[in-house]
């Protein structure tokens, strides 16, 4: 058997959460399907977030998921593995349960692949971040290294160097020549040191970062080096929904309008799963705001079909 619902939100992060929360409050019948993996998880803080900074991820999630079930919002741990549109949308569950909306919305963020480095993984959220703006005032002023991954990570350098002015930019697998003579410049204004050579490792003791070790055996001190992961959108149901897409240097993501809204009528799209950009706060701004649209949209389609 099918279950109705007016709103099904496919994801339960920030974004998910907070259209719920909207949702929830303006009395419509609404179930949020939560996989579980959040993509800040490996992280001990947010930060950022105005009246949350510090947070813990878990203890924001565990809050919002208590805020929404005050208004009998339904949340069930599951992966949404397929959905369909016919007058409204069908979305076929991992646990073999279908469940039925007017709208859909999908805030199911994206996954961090993360270079194949020994020890970076491991570390990955800890003394091994990604984000300056999430992570620089923890780590300010210590010995950082930043590993390229692309001629673009010349940029993460110079950004991190606001935080600290012991900076050193293993090239890795990046040729000195990829680089622009604008990046060179700048980055030797800001000083940071360019060290060519592919990075075999990482240097651990008592369980904390102390170096970055070369292929040719050379140890770099560092007790904080900062990645660029590759960002994979999950954004599956919104390509089998047949959403307009947009290819970006960062992968696809779906084209939305300013409220959240894709191509497809019903079809909205929130947080990470919409850009690569957004932070927590940003994704609990955009949830709320795709939540209240759809409400006035479900309004005004049922007062029009009264008339």
């Amino acid at each position: 058997m099918t279950e109705k619902y007016e709103v099904v939100v496919v994801g339960g992060g920030a974004a998910g959460l907070s259209a719920a929360l909207v949702l929830g409050r303006a009395r419509r019948r609404t179930l949020v399907v939560d996989a579980g993996e959040p993509r800040n998880a490996p992280a001990a803080h947010m930060q950022g977030y105005l009246s949350r900074d510090g947070m813990a991820p878990a203890e924001f999630l565990a809050i919002g998921r208590e805020e929404i079930s005050r208004y009998g919002v339904e949340l069930v741990r599951d992966r949404a593995v397929d959905a369909s549109r016919g007058e409204g949308f069908e979305v076929a569950l991992e646990s073999g349960r279908t469940v039925a909306a007017r709208a859909l919305v999908v805030a199911t963020g994206l996954k961090d692949e993360l270079p194949t480095v020994p020890g970076v993984a491991e570390r990955f959220g800890r003394d091994v971040l990604h984000c300056p703006y999430c992570h620089g005032w923890e780590v300010r002023d210590q010995a950082f290294g930043v590993l390229a991954t692309t001629p673009m990570s010349a940029h993460q350098a110079l950004m991190v160097s606001q935080w600290s002015k012991d900076v050193t930019f293993f090239l890795h697998t990046v040729a000195g020549s990829e680089l622009s003579d604008d990046d060179l410049r700048r980055l030797g204004a800001a000083g940071v040191e360019v060290v060519p050579g592919e990075v075999a490792g990482l240097v651990v003791e008592d369980d904390r970062l102390t170096g970055v070790r070369l292929a040719d055996g050379t140890v770099h001190d560092r007790s904080v080096l900062f990645v660029a992961p590759r960002a994979v959108p999950q954004t599956g149901l919104l390509e089998r929904l047949g959403a307009k897409m947009d290819e970006t240097p960062f992968g696809a993501y779906p084209v939305i309008d300013e409220r959240g809204k894709t191509s497809v009528p019903g079809l909205w799209a929130a947080g990470n799963a919409s850009g690569f950009a957004e932070q927590v706060v940003n994704a609990a701004s955009r949830g709320y705001r795709v939540g209240a649209t759809i409400n006035g949209e479900l309004l005004m389609t049922d007062l029009d079909a009264a008339l």
